[in-house]
């Protein structure tokens, strides 16, 4: 049996090229070391899910990834929850334990430290990591405002206004300034036609959502300088750089880490060119803590996902998400995680029995483990894996003894970790932030324009008005001697009437008289 066994694996997992080795198979609890379980470097663009229960060794298995990605000269990128990913800088401690995991696999464990570059969404615990407004995207913000569809579609049409009319928009004071001059300002009337009127209640919904995102003290993500995507793809002496992103300091905030890790993906996506099939990818994404991306996301946002799962692969790119279960992960997306590494699962609750249930129906059979028991007997260090060989095709499924990782696991020394930070150049890169001409200024300059003219209109109509008053009141005021002219002519008119009629009476009385 042994030896079809590692006939079986050896045809599944040894494909032409560049590889990873994961580990060796086990078969009846026995390491079986010559069944090697290896991944083609070329089949990592299609992307995979590292699953397990909390202690599973997920985090572990990430680390040993990414350490032989290094080695191999593939860059990585990992959100490093808790801070104790840092250790790969450091070589790791050889100990009994890890020299016996390192024979069963048979390869020897020799301690090692890796290039890492490391950034902080708050800027306190590396390098600061930013993004504009415009790039975030509306959809990516609706998500963490945790705004509903109307909200929804007032944000997207004020971005669209903003791309129309070449405002940038850099940061949330930006966003607060336009969305205020669309709303109530003189912009309203102009948004109106093209647009669509935004009512006050849905302008003050969201004005009161942005505010509450800064009183939390993470609207700083959002601004200049904006961190390049391409400082991603550094290499050292040959080994791809392992940038790090570390997030213990913000861990109670998980919906803007997970929507921020996004926008990456999606900047890698928008500005990476067009590759095709590579022999090992240009950039591997390590997408952890997944299941907080997906819960309660709105169509809209689910749809932006898998469009950037599906797309992405042909940009040399390839995303593991690494979650405690693969139902955490919609199934549109979890439909194109082509190499699974699932750890071990418990069955204590209903819900836990119930997802195991349906993690066992997206495994093919197997002739030498029952999935139920083996996912449930899986010992910390080990997981069940499938993944895609050269060709394309699944693999056979192997419960599999993974390969030691050889740096720390778990922090660095702190003098390290300082001096990785200090002396990276990214640190002075990214650290101060730049201020420039964006939305707010420009729209203020627009207000003040436009109340300037507004007031020298006023000026002038005020002016005109004083002018007819005075053209008014002198033509109606006359002189002393024009008006005892004006009044000796209305006397002598009259005196002129009364004598006119008196020769008028006496001519005709004489008349009368004769006859």
């Amino acid at each position: 049996m042994n030896q079809l066994f590692i006939d079986k694996i050896n045809t599944s997992y040894n494909p032409k090229g560049s590889f990873i080795q994961l580990g060796s198979g086990i078969l009846d609890g026995e390491v079986i070391t010559d069944a090697k379980v290896n991944l083609a470097l070329k089949m990592m663009n299609r992307h995979g899910l590292i699953a397990g229960a909390t202690g599973t060794g997920k985090t572990r298995t990430l680390q040993l990834m990414a350490e032989q990605l290094s080695d191999t000269g593939v860059p990585v990128f990992m959100l490093d929850v808790k801070g104790d990913l840092s250790g790969l800088a450091e070589p790791g401690n050889t100990n009994d334990a890890l020299l016996e995991r390192g024979n069963l696999v048979g390869i020897p464990f020799v301690p090692a430290s890796f290039p890492i570059e490391i950034f902080s969404l708050s800027g306190k615990l590396g390098s600061s990591m930013r993004i504009t407004v415009e790039d975030f995207g509306p959809i990516l913000l609706a998500r963490i405002l945790d705004l509903n569809e109307t909200q929804s579609g007032v944000l997207s049409a004020i971005f669209k206004y903003a791309g129309d009319t070449k405002l940038p928009l850099v940061d949330l004071d930006d966003l607060k300034k336009l969305l205020s001059y669309l709303s109530e300002g003189a912009g309203a009337e102009e948004i109106k036609a093209d647009y669509g009127k935004i009512s006050t209640a849905s302008s003050g919904a969201i004005l009161r959502k942005i505010v509450a995102i800064e009183q939390q003290g993470v609207a700083h993500i959002f601004g200049e300088k904006e961190f390049d995507i391409q400082d991603l793809f550094g290499k050292v002496d040959g080994r791809g750089v392992i940038t790090l992103l570390n997030i213990a300091d913000i861990q109670d905030q998980p919906l803007l880490f997970s929507t921020f890790l996004l926008s990456l993906l999606a900047q890698l996506f928008k500005k990476m060119p067009e590759v095709g099939d590579l022999d090992k990818p240009k950039l591997v994404f390590f997408f952890d803590e997944a299941h907080l991306l997906f819960s309660g996301a709105s169509k809209a946002f689910l749809m932006q996902v898998e469009q950037i799962i599906r797309l992405i692969r042909s940009k040399g790119i390839g995303v593991f998400f690494c979650t405690q279960a693969a139902t955490d992960v919609p199934e549109s997306v979890l439909g194109q995680l082509g190499n699974r590494i699932q750890h071990a699962l418990r069955a204590f609750t209903p819900n836990d029995a119930e997802n195991l249930r349906k993690t066992v129906r997206t495994y093919p059979t197997s002739e030498f483990y029952e999935i139920d028991k083996i996912l449930t007997s899986l010992g910390t260090g080990q997981a069940l894996v499938t993944v895609l060989n050269d060709k394309g095709i699944p693999t056979e499924v192997v419960a599999t003894h993974l390969v030691p990782a050889r740096g720390v696991m778990g922090p660095a020394n702190p003098e390290t970790y300082d001096n990785i930070i200090r002396n990276s150049e990214y640190y002075s890169k990214y650290q101060e932030r730049i201020e420039r001409r964006t939305a707010s200024e420009i729209i203020m300059e627009r207000q003040s324009a436009t109340e300037a003219q507004l007031a020298q209109e006023k000026a002038l109509q005020e002016a005109a008005k004083t002018k007819r008053s005075k053209t008014s009141s002198t033509s109606r005021r006359q002189t002393p001697l024009e008006a005892a002219q004006t009044q000796a002519s209305r006397t002598l008119a009259r005196e002129g009437a009364k004598l006119l009629g008196k020769i008028a009476n006496g001519i005709l009385n004489s008349i009368f008289k004769r006859k």
